[in-house]
């Protein structure tokens, strides 16, 4: 199997792996290669496959995984282009093309890598001219991203690791991680991050909803929730900025993120404070989901001075409910999202 992930964040991911059977056999930066013995089990063990994907579907620092990849190799772009088409025609050969479905090559990055997207470039012309005249239906209906959703997909994958070497694969497993897009109004980076976890939870706030963002300032998450038209309380002592600035639906309480607490249920809270993880587990995540005060949460870990293995391991203990993503978006940190059953 081919994990892929941030780089810098490889041996994060082989470690929270490693307790599913996975034995590291390479890696490189951003991405690490697996014994086959999981997708030996999926296939011998009845009932086992689903299970086993739901797993890797849910892990926090994987961003997409290529289950029991083909190795394609190749001394020419032509030639390597004519065997992923061959591939591709072979394992195509019975299906039903009616949807948009994902098309994508991409590479690994690093030391003496230089090149390998240009190089990845041609592999995919060279495939395309094969390609296209044979399948022209299914040609138009390909689309160079994957769906906007976690769990398995069905296309094709190609990830080059070396000039002459690529793993390619009709299924790939999405975490549900991906780059989101600016708004100039956006007090802070940080909005990126939120905007990026609705994916994962599969919910936004919606009008008239109710959201607490605890340490809100300069405001990047409650922006967020107020453009949907939900009614936020932002409390921070620090100021807000730019789109939450004096916005209407936004109430700004100069007050101590730890020491609040709402007059009545919400349906969202949100919290990104700079904090040290357990502080805001011990006395904000837990006693907020015990109380049932919120029916949804959207709330950033930070890891830099702690093991971020353990930590997940923690959370993933105390807050079952939880999905927890190392998003795009996300640096020495990661993003809690989950759903409470509705409240009394």
């Amino acid at each position: 199997m081919i994990f892929r992930c941030q780089p810098g964040y490889e041996t994060h991911l082989e470690r929270e792996i490693r307790p599913l059977g996975h034995a590291m056999r390479d890696n490189g930066a951003g991405w690490l290669e697996t014994n086959s013995v999981p997708s030996a089990k999926l296939n011998s063990e009845p009932g086992t496959r689903n299970s086993e994907l739901s797993r890797a579907s849910d892990l926090c620092f994987a961003h997409s995984i290529l289950p029991d990849p083909q190795v394609i190799s190749g001394q020419n772009f032509t030639d390597i282009g004519a065997r992923i088409a061959g591939y591709f025609f072979e394992t195509a050969r019975t299906e039903r093309f009616n949807a948009p479905w994902p098309l994508i090559f991409d590479h690994a990055a690093g030391p003496g890598l230089d090149g390998l997207g240009r190089r990845a470039d041609a592999v995919q012309k060279a495939f395309a001219e094969l390609f296209r005249p044979r399948m022209s239906r299914v040609a138009k209906l390909a689309s160079p991203t994957l769906l906007p959703r976690a769990g398995l997909q069905r296309g094709l994958f190609v990830f080059f690791t070396d000039f002459n070497k690529a793993y390619v694969s009709r299924d790939l497993i999405s975490g549900g991680q991906r780059r989101m897009a600016d708004d100039p109004f956006a007090p802070s980076r940080s909005y990126l991050k939120v905007e990026e976890a609705y994916g994962i939870l599969e919910r936004e706030p919606a009008p008239n909803e109710t959201v607490v963002d605890l340490g809100a300032a300069p405001g990047g998450w409650s922006y967020s929730a107020a453009k949907r038209g939900a009614r936020v309380t932002a409390v921070d002592n620090g100021p807000l900025k730019a789109g939450a600035l004096n916005n209407p639906l936004i109430t700004h309480l100069q007050q101590d993120a730890f020491h609040f607490a709402p007059a009545n249920p919400v349906d969202w809270l949100f919290s990104d404070l700079v904090e040290d993880p357990r502080h805001v587990l011990d006395n904000i995540v837990v006693p907020w989901l015990e109380r049932r005060w919120c029916r949804r949460f959207i709330v950033n870990l930070k890891f830099g001075r702690v093991d971020p293995v353990a930590l997940l391991k923690e959370v993933h203990t105390r807050i079952p409910p939880a999905k927890i993503r190392h998003l795009y978006h996300d640096r020495e940190e990661f993003t809690l999202t989950g759903e409470l059953a509705q409240l009394d």
